[in-house]
């Protein structure tokens, strides 16, 4: 299964490696990657593995909300059932 995580927020240096390093605690991997920076602004998506979390998935997206609260960011991670189920809509 994949989840999509979204991150946005004022840039600083280091975001990618604190959101991949929470990915890589809970052993999600990283399956690709897009990030842009608007003006002053971050703003990323990222697909990610989770078939090997060794965390459930809800304890995974709040460590990562958590990850943003503490930054200044905004982390959403979103799993792809999500997606699939509005497509069946």
């Amino acid at each position: 299964m994949k989840a999509v995580i979204t991150v946005t927020g004022k840039d600083t240096v280091g975001i990618i490696a604190d959101v991949s390093a929470v990915c890589a605690k809970h052993r999600a991997n990283i399956l690709d990657i897009t990030q842009s920076v608007l003006s002053e602004y971050f703003a990323m998506i990222m697909l990610a593995d989770i078939d090997s979390l060794n965390i459930g998935f809800s304890d995974f997206v709040d460590a990562l909300e958590e990850l943003g609260r503490g930054k200044g960011l905004v982390i959403h991670a979103m799993h792809e059932d999500i997606f699939n189920t509005m497509h069946h809509i």
